[in-house]
């Protein structure tokens, strides 16, 4: 189980993500945008700069729903592998079964 600090923070850092995603779109269009002047671009690369650090969503890592765990976690299941072979072995996740050859 990781700690729980660690679990809040990267909940915070997804809340701040949302938050200044709309402006965060809205400056990388302009700076993407060469129809627009240089010192326009210049501009809006400042004003992502002064954004908040989480703000960006690179920042974001993937954690296991259930243990917190950030490496070897599913997208498409939200669980780390230890989890995930669990529930399958038990039988929990319609479709998957244990490799056999």
């Amino acid at each position: 189980m990781a700690k729980r600090a660690l679990i809040n923070r990267e909940e915070k850092r997804r809340k701040t993500v949302e938050k200044f995603a709309a402006k965060r779109a809205g400056l990388e269009a302009i700076i993407g945008d060469f129809s627009r002047s240089e010192e326009e671009r210049f501009e809006a690369r400042q004003k992502i700069q002064t954004l908040p650090r989480n703000a960006s969503p690179v920042r974001l890592r993937n954690r296991c729903q259930l243990t917190g765990r950030p490496r070897g976690v599913f997208r498409k299941f939200g669980l780390a592998r230890g989890k995930l072979r669990d529930f399958v072995m038990r039988g929990e996740v319609p479709g998957m079964t244990k490799a056999s050859w």
